[in-house]
């Protein structure tokens, strides 16, 4: 196996196809290197399978070898040797995993150097540059490599600052520098019990195990657990040849984007400074410039870097970010990747791309841009803060609206969020350490930091609102408030931030609905076309009334897959309900279920007018009847306080009679049916009759009859046959036969297992996966979710939380054996989902590729399954 690839190697001329091994960043190293020819410092990279051997069994054998091979080819190309102590080559040593996690993982920069290499460095450049990298090398590696707290390293440089009255680390002399250098090394000393290792060999391996054990610090494992991001893949390492940004007045770096990562609008765009290095600009400690100043600065280099950017865009079809340094007049590129963007610059990219002469995105290029958490983050909402005074203002760096109780610390935001409070988590700036509480927070405010700030990067990435670089803000030295002027907010107190616009309000603002940018219609019209042309799924909804069945209508839907026929038994029709339940004649049953009838009726005849000539499928009765009935709780207190007339008393023991303990399990779906034999007689009249009256109005009505937590064919007939009975009864009297199918749910091991069984006599089937993942997995999913589920997911027990995603494996398992031996007998069957899943983009790749005809969703979710559909088929092909 081979561990180690240079960036010049050729590939097959396509890098990109290596990305699992490579990693991101080494695979684009690569692809700038040897196709696009662009100037990339050169390099090597430590493949996926030398982290992953490592992590079960240490350093893998053969691995110093290559490392050894291709560091001399540096040497021998950079006429430079590794550690010399007249003239040393020194190398960056980055991470780079397949999916791009922002600062979590660990970085060295100006491996090499030693109190004797410095010193060669010293007579190339001159002392100060030369002692300012080494002072630099040592704090990275001293805190990276070795575990030294990176406050010993900076608790130094604020008291050499102070000692000589510097500002700003830039203005520190040359003397200063070489005695922070030898201090740093004390330091090491003192806390590691050994000397810093001189040998760059040494140091070289070293940096190399950190960056692979940093897979694994808490930090990254919280942000792909955030991000779902599996934990078995493992990071490359990247080994590159350093370039000085902070070489000269005539050196430089930045991070620039190809287009505006947060409208979308065409130029380049981001962040740059004149001598520094890349950390400066993305840490947020120092003011940076906007990329255009290049223009100025460097004339000639802003247009190469212009012509390098539409290259990159030319070439991988899509926005790109791209970090770059200027090096006493020379262009180098160090990293591109696809940038991450809001919502609204996603569509309006695709859309620009598609329409852009020299690219032309396909319809399905185009879909492919935009992600569903894009979508998500559309349905974010705005401040209603007109006439409202702004606070302060700073950047808005990722857009929707906020309203919380500051906080200040990563750590008070997750105990504050556990306490059900709603955060705006306030730094100076942030870091990767505060990742847990950021992904907890409403929103986010930093003082410092640009677009490309670490704050601003997780935040966009993530659909939080966040506002950086809001400079007027400054943070007590107490860490427990912030003043804007003269005016003080505290620990606690409540303000609203628009990541929109910027602005941070005092107290709490409004909020109300974003409105949709004008490309959404036309992504979601390219994702319905690729889908159909791909024979992808179509998606349906979840709607129990009319208003709801129009609105999903409006919002793309092609049907509705679950109409709840229980949340039409609430309100001011619960008593009638009780009445059914407790009724001690048939009469009295009859009476109660006659006048459901009516008011089901109408509710269906709303629903099928909205949904006219697209297919409803009407779920009768499933939860338990002591749903309807009162609480054990209330009775034990009413009992309690005495008083109870017949009535109350008489509704407290059927409820004491149908209550159970594990509900999930008990007398509920089918079974009611089978204890009640009226009820779903009565629930299908009321289906049909409604069915038919929109008939006779000139409608066209798509009934379809669902039979909730069936587990045998036996137990179906008998139900099926008094539903039968009630269609043939409505369709003897229509001039015309109503479009109707009965079918079942799908919501138990054993009718997965047996749906070839079950098959021979349902029209259709819906997975009910909500149920089917508690049964399959024990779990109860108000309690797993509420006790257990956070841990299970830190410490890797499950990879997903299974009721957001399904668990492809177990659950998903079992509707594959649904569907294969359903349509088995039954070829065409129809088959669709219509549990939480439905609406989950990772879970909506599954169902289509298990063949599933539909997934059904909440209104508000259907534009997202929209484009998930589509981009399930076009992973299919």
């Amino acid at each position: 196996m081979t561990f180690v690839f240079s960036f010049d190697h050729r590939y097959e001329n396509n890098p990109m196809k290596l990305k699992d091994l490579l990693g991101g960043k080494g695979a684009n190293l690569a692809e700038m290197t040897s196709v696009l020819e662009l100037p990339v410092p050169p390099g090597f990279t430590i493949t996926t399978d030398a982290c992953r051997a490592w992590l079960v069994s240490g350093w893998p054998e053969g691995l110093d070898r290559e490392i050894e091979h291709h560091v001399a080819e540096l040497e021998r190309r950079m006429g430079l040797r590794l550690g010399d102590p007249g003239d040393p080559l020194l190398v960056s040593v980055r991470s780079g995993a397949k999916f791009s996690m922002p600062g979590m993982m660990d970085t060295v920069l100006d491996l090499g150097l030693n109190d004797r290499s410095v010193e060669g460095l010293a007579d190339r450049t001159d002392r100060r540059f030369a002692y300012d990298s080494y002072r630099r090398f040592l704090s990275l590696f001293g805190s990276v490599v070795l575990g030294v707290p990176r406050e010993r390293f900076e608790d130094e440089i604020a008291l050499a600052k102070k000692e000589c009255g510097a500002a700003t680390d830039a203005d520190l002399p040359a003397a200063v520098l070489e005695q922070l250098a030898a201090r740093f090394g004390e330091v090491i000393e003192q806390a590691t019990g050994s000397p810093f290792p001189a040998d760059p060999r040494a140091q070289l391996r070293l940096a190399v195990e950190a960056v692979f054990r940093s897979w694994s610090g808490a930090r990254a494992v919280a942000y792909r657990t955030r991000e779902h991001i599996p934990h078995d893949l493992g990071t490359a390492v990247n080994v590159q040849v350093m370039v000085y940004g902070n070489r000269d007045e005539n050196s430089g770096t930045g991070v620039g984007f190809t287009r505006n990562p947060t409208t979308g609008e065409a130029g380049a765009y981001g962040d740059f400074l004149v001598n520094a290095q890349g950390e400066d600009v993305v840490s947020g400690t120092r003011t940076t410039l906007p990329i255009s100043t290049l223009g100025e600065l460097f004339p000639e280099i802003h247009v190469e870097l212009l012509d390098i950017f539409r290259r990159l865009e030319l070439h991988y079809r899509d926005m790109l970010d791209t970090e770059f340094t200027i090096e006493r007049g020379h262009l180098w590129m160090l990293q591109t990747r696809a940038g991450k963007r809001t919502g609204p610059a996603a569509l309006r990219i695709a859309v620009d791309m598609a329409h852009d002469p020299a690219i032309v995105l396909t319809p399905a290029e185009a879909v492919s841009l935009v992600r569903p958490e894009h979508l998500e983050q559309l349905l974010h909402p705005q401040l209603d803060a007109k006439g409202r005074a702004v606070l302060t203002r700073g950047l808005s760096a990722s857009p929707g609206a906020a309203v919380g109780q500051v906080c200040f610390t990563a750590d008070d935001a997750v105990r504050l969020h556990r306490d059900g409070k709603r955060v705006i988590l306030v730094r100076s700036e942030t870091s990767p350490e505060d990742v847990h509480g950021m992904q907890v927070a409403a929103g986010i405010l930093t003082a410092r930091g640009g677009l490309v700030s670490h704050a601003a990067v997780v935040a966009r990435g993530w659909g939080i609102p966040a506002v950086v670089g809001a400079e007027e803000v400054l943070i007590t030295a107490d860490g427990h408030s912030f003043m804007v002027g003269d005016t003080m907010i505290r620990e606690g107190d409540t303000i609203s931030v628009d990541g929109t616009t910027g602005g941070v309000f005092l107290g709490e603002i409004p909020v109300v609905e974003a409105s949709t940018p004008p490309e959404l219609e036309q992504v979601l019209a390219w994702a319905d076309d690729v889908r159909r042309d791909l024979n992808g799924m179509q998606v349906w909804t979840n709607a129990d009334t009319g208003p709801d069945a129009a609105r999903a209508r409006a919002f793309g839907a092609v049907g509705i897959g679950l109409c709840r026929t229980e949340h039409m038994f609430l309100g001011d029709r619960l008593p009638v309900v009780r009445r059914m339940i407790i009724a001690s004649t048939p009469d009295e049953e009859m009476a109660a279920l006659a006048e459901l009838v009516e008011v089901q009726r109408q509710d269906f005849e709303e629903i099928f007018a909205a949904m006219d000539g697209l297919p409803v499928v009407v779920r009768l009765l499933d939860p338990p009847l002591h749903e309807f009935l009162p609480r054990l709780e209330e009775i034990i207190q009413r009992e309690a306080e005495g008083g109870l007339d017949d009535e109350t008393r008489e509704l407290f023991a059927a409820a004491r009679s149908w209550h159970e303990e594990n509900p999930m399990l008990g007398t509920r779906g089918v079974r009611l049916g089978v204890l009640k034999t009226g009820l779903y007689a009565m629930q299908t009249r009321a289906v049909m009759q409604a069915a038919a009256n929109c008939q006779r109005a000139g409608g066209h009505p798509v009934a379809k009859i669902m039979v909730p937590l069936v587990v045998t064919k036996e137990e179906f007939m008998l139900v099926r046959g008094w539903i039968d009975e009630e269609i043939s009864a409505i369709q003897s009297t229509l001039s015309a036969p109503l479009d109707v199918a009965v079918g079942t749910m799908i919501e138990t091991p054993r009718a997965a297992l047996r749906a070839d069984d079950i098959a021979e006599v349902a029209d259709f089937f819906s997975f009910g996966t909500n149920d089917l993942t508690q049964m399959t997995f024990g779990f109860s999913r108000d309690d797993i979710e509420g006790r257990l589920m956070a841990r299970y997911l830190a410490k890797g027990l499950l990879v997903r939380n299974p009721f957001e995603s399904i668990d492809q494996r177990g659950v998903g398992e079992l509707v594959r054996i649904g569907v294969q031996r359903g349509r088995a007998v039954r070829p065409g069957m129809s088959i669709g989902v219509c549990g939480e899943h439905g609406g989950d983009p990772d879970s909506i790749r599954f169902f289509h590729d298990a063949g599933l005809d539909y997934v059904s969703c909440s209104p508000f979710r259907i534009p997202v399954a929209r484009l998930a559909a589509a981009h399930a088929a076009i992973a299919a092909t």
